[in-house]
Order: C-alpha cells, then sequence, then structure tokens
C-alpha cells in the first residue's frame, strides 16, 4: 500500500455484512432456496432474544460480541422442512411443530454452520481469531433481554431484517465493542480448502488404491550366498 493511498479500515459495518453474507449463504445451500436481507440496518440499543424461536452466541478472542437470531414460527419451519426435504428426507417424516425438539436441533445445527462460516472469514480475511460457544435454539413466548457477557467499552448493536424463500420473516442482531480493523499491507486472504472435497478426494484415493492390481513379486535373487543359507537355517 503506497503512502499516498488512505488505509482500509474494516468497522462494525463490514463486520455485519459479512455475518450477513454467512447466514444468506449457508441457509441458501442448505435449504435450496434464495435466503435474503434488507439494504437497510437499524441501530439499536438493546438485544433481545423473541418469540417464536430464537439463539444466541457469543463471539470471545480478536474482538467480542453477541450474536442473535430470531426467527418466527412460520420462518423456523420454512427453513426447517426446506433443509431436510433437500436431505432427502420424507413429508410425512418431518415434525408439525416449530416447537419439536427435531426442529430446534435441526435450526441449531443450520446456525452452528453461518457460525463456523463467519469465524473462518474473520481469520481469512481479517487475520484474527475468535472463538464462539455451541448456538442453542430456544422455543419463547416472552421477550428475553441478553447483554453481552464480556468486557466491553463502547458496544454497537445491529438489527438486520431476513426473507426466506416464501418471505417469511426473521431478524439478526448483533452486539460488538466499538472496533476497527486497519490493513497495515496487502495480502491476500489464504483459501481454506473445503472438508466435504477432501473427504471426497481421500475416499476416491483409496477406492482407486483398492481397485489397482497388486505387483508382482520381485524375482529371487540368484545365487546361494552365506546369507541365504543363514535365512534358510532360521526358517525364513
Amino acid at each position: 500500500m503506497s503512502k499516498s493511498e488512505p488505509p482500509v479500515v474494516y468497522g462494525t459495518e463490514d463486520l455485519l455484512v459479512s455475518l450477513c453474507n454467512s447466514v444468506t449463504r449457508v441457509l441458501t445451500v442448505a435449504t435450496a432456496s434464495q435466503i435474503h436481507y434488507s439494504g437497510m440496518v437499524q441501530r439499536i440499543s438493546k438485544t433481545c432474544l423473541k418469540p417464536d424461536i430464537g439463539c444466541f452466541v457469543l463471539f470471545d478472542g480478536g474482538f467480542s460480541g453477541l450474536v442473535i437470531i430470531n426467527f418466527s414460527a412460520a420462518a423456523a419451519m420454512e427453513l426447517y422442512q426446506s433443509y431436510m426435504l433437500n436431505m432427502g428426507m420424507a413429508q410425512s417424516d418431518l415434525a408439525n411443530s416449530y416447537t419439536s425438539d427435531e426442529v430446534g436441533n435441526v435450526m441449531g445445527e443450520l446456525m452452528n454452520q453461518v457460525v463456523g462460516d463467519f469465524t473462518g472469514k474473520v481469520r481469512r480475511e481479517l487475520q484474527t481469531h475468535i472463538t464462539q460457544n455451541q448456538p442453542k435454539m430456544l422455543v419463547l413466548n416472552k421477550e428475553v433481554m441478553l447483554n453481552v457477557d464480556a468486557n466491553l467499552d463502547q458496544p454497537e448493536a445491529r438489527r438486520v431484517t431476513f426473507y426466506t424463500g416464501s418471505n417469511h420473516i426473521f431478524y439478526l442482531e448483533l452486539a460488538v465493542d466499538h472496533t476497527e480493523f486497519i490493513k497495515l499491507y496487502d495480502f491476500e486472504p489464504q483459501e481454506v480448502p473445503d472438508p466435504d472435497a477432501l473427504i471426497a478426494q481421500a475416499h476416491s484415493d483409496a477406492a482407486a488404491v483398492a481397485a489397482a492390481p497388486a505387483p508382482a513379486p520381485a524375482p529371487a535373487l540368484s545365487g546361494d550366498s552365506d546369507t541365504d543359507d543363514l535365512l534358510r537355517s532360521l526358517g525364513m
């Protein structure tokens, strides 16, 4: 970066956009439907878990923060059913209520994939590391206030509206300390191999080895050396 160019700065909104893109990417692939979010973001003063079903994730490490995602019953059921049907499950085998443990478990796994995608991007693009707790879906009938369990000097909170393929609404809320990442020099984000692709390649390599013909035995050495006599005397 030349001295005349201003430094590249990543702030709260950049973190928010990265997180929103992880939500849309993971859920779009998992449900085979188009998930998108609003181009407008709200500045909020508090973060809340709200009905009908939601989850929260705490971040710590390079920066600290809290992510909350609140689903309506209709949005949760649409995402759950689309994901399970996309996985090959029959409609008759699916849960019928968002209060079902199966729905909570599946949605929790989807949120875990979202968080994993986001933390991977933070590691590659911001060259820092964050850890997080396991997302847990909670069925709620009332609003629950949540504060970040971390030392935040200047907390900032944002809310973004998301839409499912059938236009059911859910909300993402992010609370982080006021943070700026300033790029000191140009670098290429490190690409992380796709674990599924690596596993598939390993299986393919193993299958190729198993199908390959066995090598021909090496020809016996000619001659009757003292070493051969010793080996024969030992029964070898």
